[in-house]
């Protein structure tokens, strides 16, 4: 058995983590978060130790060390600019880490994370979940048996309605989330790249408050890609079955189909990283080198190969900013 410490206990992704550590039979001793919103705690560790405060948590953390009880692990699930100091602070208490996607901002921060990680002798593991997808395990396959010269036509469409609060929190800040790309297409990226293989050229077409698409060229893939948080970009078929989430992977004109089991996956992340077979520091770089080139790009407009959703109407951004004026 395993002994956690949590950081981000009152974020939306968390109470995934609880439970992939319930459910891998390990126990969660510690954790925090700036805001006490964490009833669901009681739903799987109501005996652990909770703080609103980083400072106490550290002295907590750290005198657990000197004890038979030491933090094993810490799950890292706090905002996305936050990565980066929480994986220092697990790895200085000599714990391994598993961090939330995306595991940072900037290609260089995994370069500053190795050396930590080199000195400590402990481990950064980043949560992957879409390479442990059967749907998305038998795409790679089928791909790899393919023909070796053959690049795939393929569209990519992922829309997450997210209502006005957004934008007043640190997700609508582009320097604290990374922006829509890096906040929830992360691990969009870093599957194409799992399976279609590194990156030949990447275009931004439309880049706004809510959403961004381009064409991503890989080695045996060429992505037209759409990501909104915008609910009326959904498709009106969705729309009419009042769901606020559209996921769609058209492979040459097929349909794949992964949406079940997508948010099931934390567990088995943790089953694979708790045998030794999770996605460390170098596994995470492709994606997060996407997602800085789509941010530092200015977008071109609809021009040349590009998604059909891009071409739809743009949205005013809900407090008044006009579309050039996001951060």
């Amino acid at each position: 058995m395993k002994n956690f410490a949590l950081i981000g206990a009152a974020g939306f992704i968390a109470p995934r983590h609880m439970k992939a550590i319930k459910e891998t039979g390990n126990q969660l001793l510690a954790a925090y978060d700036k805001f006490d919103s964490v009833g669901v705690m009681d739903s799987y560790f109501p005996k652990a130790d909770f703080f609103t405060e980083f400072e106490r948590f550290d002295r907590y953390v750290e005198k657990l060390k000197r004890s038979e009880n030491k933090i094993d692990i810490v799950s890292v699930c706090s905002p996305n600019y936050l990565h980066d100091a929480h994986i220092r602070f697990g790895l200085r208490l000599g714990a391994d880490i598993i961090c939330e996607k995306p595991l940072v901002l900037n290609p260089w921060n995994i370069d500053g994370l190795k050396l930590v990680e080199e000195e400590s002798g402990a481990k950064i593991y980043n949560i992957l979940q879409l390479r442990l997808h059967p749907a998305i395990i038998a795409l790679k396959k089928k791909i790899d048996q393919g023909p070796k010269d053959k690049v795939y036509d393929l569209d990519l469409t992922y829309i997450s309605s997210r209502g006005n609060w957004y934008y007043s929190s640190w997700k609508g800040d582009e320097s604290k989330s990374g922006g829509i790309a890096t906040n929830i297409g992360i691990h969009f990226f870093d599957m194409l790249v799992w399976v279609f293989g590194k990156v030949k050229s990447n275009i931004v077409h439309i880049k706004t408050h809510d959403r961004v698409a381009g064409l991503l060229e890989l080695e045996r893939g060429s992505v037209r890609w759409f990501l909104s948080i915008n609910e009326n970009t959904l498709p009106e078929f969705i729309q009419k079955k009042a769901i606020s989430i559209y996921r769609s992977i058209t492979l040459e004109g097929e349909e794949i189909e992964f949406s079940d089991g997508f948010v099931d996956l934390h567990t088995e992340s943790y089953r694979q990283i708790l045998n030794g077979n999770g996605f460390g520091l170098e596994e995470s770089r492709n994606s997060i080198e996407i997602v800085h080139d789509i941010r530092q790009q200015n977008e071109v407009g609809l021009r040349g190969d590009y998604h059909p959703f891009a071409g739809l109407p743009l949205a005013e951004h809900p407090f008044g900013k006009s579309l050039g004026e996001e951060k």
